[in-house]
Parts: C-alpha cells; structure tokens; sequence
C-alpha cells in the first residue's frame, strides 16, 4: 500500500510544486559556488515526502496538535457546552466560570479531560496522517495542472474524507466528555462513565451523535483546511516582505501561526450550530438530531459562539503551529505553496517570449 502511495507522492504537484532540474551541459564549469539542488534540499530531510515514515510522523503531530490543544481548553469548552445545553443558568461566559467555581469549585473546570484527551488524540491521528495521503491521492487523479487550478477544491475534498474516518476515531469519547460536562450527578471520570454508556445504551450511546459530529466537524475541518492553505498562499504572497524561502523556520512558523487563527475564526462560526445539537444531543436520553435541532430553533443554535470563537481561533492557530513544529523538529518535506506549473503558464502565455 504505502509503496504505491509513495510513487503517487512523487508525482504530486503538491509534493514537489517547484522542481529543480540540473542540465549537465548547462552547468557553468567555471563556477566553484553552486545554488542548492532538490538532491541536496532532499537529503537534509529524514523521509520522502508521501512514504509510509512521512505519513507515520504526520499522524503522530496531529495527534500532538490536537490532544494537547483540546485537552488545555477543557475549562473553556466546559462552559461553552453548558451554555449551550442550559442558557438560562449560564448566561455567559464570564458567569460559567464564576457559577461553575461557585457550585463546584476550581476542580469541576477540569471535567472531561480524559476522553478530551484520548479522543481528539485520536481524532488528529486521523485527520492530519489521512489528510496528506488524500490530498496526494487526489491531486494526482487531477493532474498537475488540475490540481493547481482547482487546489481549493482539492483541499475541500482531501479534509472531508480525512474528517469522516477522524469523527469515527472521535465519537464515543466526544459521548463520554459531554455527558460528564453537562449532567450533574453523572458519572465524572472516564472510568465509570464510558463503561455505564455501553451497559445503559450499548454501541448506539457511544455513537448516537456520530451524524451531528460530522455535520459539526466536516464543515469546520473543510474551512479549517482549505481556508489555512489558502491563507497562506495569500499572506506570503501579499503581506509577508519577502519570500518563503528567505524566511527563516521561527518566521514561517509564525506565518502559520496567524494563518491558523485566521482559519480558526472562520472555522467557529461554521460549525457551531451543529456543535450546539452534539453538546444538547449527548444530554438528553432519546432524542434524535431532527428533535432536537427543532426544539433548539434558529437563535439557540448560536449561543456560545463567543467562547467558540476565542477558542477554535486559539485552538487551531495552535494546532497549526504545532502541527507545523513538529515538521520542522522532525525534518519533514515542507513543500511552499503551490505555484503555476510551467507548461500551465505556457498555455496561458505567461512565459517570457510568448
């Protein structure tokens, strides 16, 4: 499997978007300083880009990006899900944490870390090692020119599927963390309220939100994906002074960092209302997605979008930045944003000379 991957890769317009060609006749044999080759930008990376030890590590940051970023904003989605489920007891932000404190103590903030934990471990696992393979996947079923000209499309598409297996991986911890974040009285650790779903509800109350889940995470993965690819693009080519490739790794990273954030916001505001049903579904016993959508109406689907805000931004701005480090620490194929192929440029004209 991984073999035919990596001959994929090595095709990839987006593995080698800038390929560098040495011409053995063209070579100036007065020249004693030669500009770096692909053979020798290679060889300081540990792995080819598209082989089964790229995507290994992939996998393993996203794993990094989103466990720790998800499990350190436990307090804030701790109150984001209770505003959500009970909006006239927790009236905002600042209110939750004080009533939350109030009633609980400081310990309660930290509900839900345990599943929070495993689960979106397991989730970047998936979304982050499946993305690269289907973005390789399907930029080489396009071509390279295709695959330029439509690598919004491509980035939709490649963080859709990833999403789908990554809400799978996610779902019955998601179940878990709600649960023990929104009902009080419930079970409080992972422990004893994981094995109380299966022998309660079996299969189906571990997996009974898995449709709002990716109605929640496909929309905000697709935004959170393409948006940041694009976001890029964008920042190094319209506001960042110089090039990517005159850019040291602390300046790219922090590049990625506001790319991220940017992402992040857009991210928030298109998945929360399906994120509101997941927090309302997983508390009330019975209810199905259409009832409780229903019951929640237009205006309810929005509450807690503030604290959604503040931490999907941060959150992805992080997981991007993590993500990104763990490239860099790691030594992995880093391509720069995609650019025009040549024989795209000279269809258009866009050569000099044409």
């Amino acid at each position: 499997m991984f073999e035919s991957l990596l001959k994929v890769a090595k095709n990839s317009p987006f593995g080698t978007p800038l390929r560098a060609e040495c011409q053995g006749a063209q070579v100036n044999p007065n020249r004693t300083i030669a500009a770096a080759s692909a053979v020798a930008v290679q060889d300081e990376m540990s792995c080819e880009y598209g082989s089964a030890k790229f995507y290994a590590l992939c996998g393993f940051g996203g794993i990094l990006s989103c466990g720790i970023t998800h499990t350190a904003v436990v307090p804030l989605d701790l109150v984001k899900c209770r505003i959500q489920v009970n909006p006239k007891k927790y009236l905002g932000i600042f209110s939750g944490f004080s009533l939350t404190v109030r009633e609980e103590g400081f310990r309660a903030l930290g509900k839900g870390w345990a599943p929070t934990a495993i689960g979106y471990s397991a989730q970047g696992l998936c979304k982050f090692g499946f993305y690269e393979v289907f973005k390789v996947v399907y930029a080489n079923l396009l071509g390279e020119e295709n695959a330029y000209l439509w690598r919004t499309s491509l980035y939709l598409a490649a963080s859709a599927s990833a999403e789908f297996f990554a809400d799978i991986a996610l779902c019955p911890m998601e179940s878990v963390k709600v649960r023990i974040q929104t009902q009080p009285g419930w079970s409080t650790t992972l422990r004893e309220g994981f094995p109380r779903i299966l022998k309660e509800e079996g299969l189906n109350g571990v997996y009974k939100g898995i449709v709002p889940l990716w109605a929640r995470q496909i929309p905000y993965t697709m935004m959170k994906f393409a948006c940041f690819e694009r976001t890029l693009e964008a920042l190094y080519k319209y506001v960042v002074p110089k090039p990517r490739s005159e850019c040291n790794k602390g300046e790219q990273l922090l590049v990625t960092f506001v790319a991220g954030y940017i992402a992040g916001v857009f991210c928030a505001i298109v998945s929360h209302p399906a994120d509101t049903i997941v927090s309302k579904l997983n508390q009330a016993k019975g209810s199905n997605f259409i009832e409780v959508a229903k019951n929640l109406g237009l205006l309810g689907m929005w509450k807690g979008l503030t604290p959604r805000i503040i931490m999907i931004g941060t959150l992805t701005a992080l997981q991007w930045f993590i993500y990104d480090s763990v490239k860099v620490v790691f030594r992995l194929p880093r391509p720069p944003p995609p650019e025009m192929p040549e024989s795209l440029k000279k269809k258009l004209g866009l050569l000099p000379g044409n």
